[in-house]
């Protein structure tokens, strides 16, 4: 089975993941997704196969050489994004000799580089397309496929030498949970990597910094009639917060380096009031200034209105850079493997998160390296086969280089 194929069959399965359910996996088709794994891993002759009770599932390549080499392992995600249906995925192979794409000519829905620059790239290649009712799920299933299609190469090539090879499958991350049962210990690598980037080439060992706030405002209802120097509307109380925090930094206004204050919900009336923000920054003195700047506002606010606003803060994750960077041999790794498949390396920082950086506080140093999918969560999504095939490349690569 080729790496498309596999990739083709993997897509078929509803993975999509459900914030509301409370359980881990959040979702069944995750646990019969992995399950399915679990059959071709045994088929592969891996050993050490294991799916835990929360749908983690691991396995072991041995090493086919004497001497003492790192343990490196891969990680990809089974769910695929809540955004969109993921249910009867229909993909199709084009080939793109520029122009639009229909994915369906009845709801007239097309895929056009108008619209999406990028597509213009990949003139005179195959692409894998949706039909235009779904994603496509190459986030998260281009990397299951590119690690799954990689080991079953080495396997068929045992001239290639390679040191002991940990993989893992994941539920769950595009709700953030990812890494909430991952178990390092047990993983039993030096490093790894998350295949679960985006265009070909890209290399990433930079994420923000991210945490999520919430403001609570009560506030004082009486007659509207009456209201003069009693009222106090939480719902405005609110509405004026967002005005003092800096306009230059919301999403919109910002790239490259720069942080965020994003508001992801409103909610209330004149007696209670919220906000919902996440912050973002790369840099961790900059993370914590947005913190400490939520706070100052909230005490100005409650010297106006006493009593009136509190502030829940919560930190997610930090920036990997701060565990890869003193490791920056797993990332010259990474780029060697990617130089030898004929790939430029795209280092940029990632303006999200991964669950790598979860994993690299957690003792285990873990960039991201790409998948080959575009336009992830929605149904303009594709995957152009050459990147699909040269992830895998890459995965065989590095494998092969941590022995050389």
């Amino acid at each position: 089975m080729t790496v498309v194929e596999r990739f083709l069959k993997y897509v078929t399965y509803n993975t999509q993941s459900d914030e509301t359910t409370g359980t881990t996996p959040s979702t069944p088709g995750q646990r019969v997704f992995a399950e399915e794994l679990v059959r071709e891993l045994q088929e592969l002759g891996l050993e050490d196969i294991s799916l835990d009770e929360n749908c983690y599932l691991m396995a072991t390549l041995p090493a086919n050489v004497q001497q003492s080499v790192p343990v490196v392992g891969f990680i990809a995600h089974l769910d695929t994004s809540p955004d969109m249906s993921g249910e009867h995925v229909s993909p199709r192979i084009v080939s793109y000799q520029g122009g639009d794409i229909v994915l369906n000519e009845e709801e007239h829905i097309v895929l056009s580089p108008i619209q999406f620059p990028e597509l213009a790239d990949y003139e005179g290649q195959d692409i894998i397309v949706t039909n235009g009712k779904t994603l496509l799920g190459a986030d998260d299933k281009g990397g299951v496929a590119s690690i799954i299609g990689a080991i079953a190469y080495l396997k068929a090539h045992p001239e290639i030498k390679h040191g002991k090879i940990r993989i893992a499958f994941t539920p769950d991350e595009e709700i953030g949970q990812g890494a909430d049962h991952f178990d390092v210990a047990k993983f039993g690598c030096d490093f790894g990597y998350t295949m679960d980037g985006g265009q070909i080439g890209e290399l990433e060992f930079e994420n923000f910094n991210a945490a999520s706030a919430k403001i609570h405002f009560k506030g004082l209802n009486v007659h509207p009639g009456y209201a003069k120097h009693k009222m106090v509307n939480a719902a405005e109380l609110a509405a004026e917060f967002t005005r003092w925090l800096p306009a230059e930094q919301r999403p919109e206004f910002t790239d490259g380096y720069e942080g965020f204050f994003h508001l992801i919900g409103i909610s209330g009336t004149v007696e209670d009031a919220t906000l919902s923000y996440i912050i973002r920054d790369h840099d961790r003195t900059l993370f914590e200034q947005k913190k400490a700047l939520l706070r100052t506002l909230v005490d100005t606010m409650n010297a106006k209105h006493p009593g009136s606003t509190s502030l829940e803060v919560r930190d997610q994750y930090y920036n990997m850079r701060e565990v890869v960077e003193p490791k920056m041999e797993i990332i010259e790794l990474a780029k060697k493997a990617m130089e030898e498949a004929g790939i430029v390396p795209l280092i940029k920082p990632i303006r999200g998160g991964t669950d790598g950086a979860r994993l690299s506080f957690m003792g285990l140093p873990c960039p991201n390296i790409f998948a080959g999918g575009l336009n992830f969560h929605g149904r303009y999504e594709f995957l152009p086969v050459l990147s699909l095939q040269k992830a895998m490349e890459t995965v065989v690569n590095i494998a092969k280089n941590v022995v050389n």
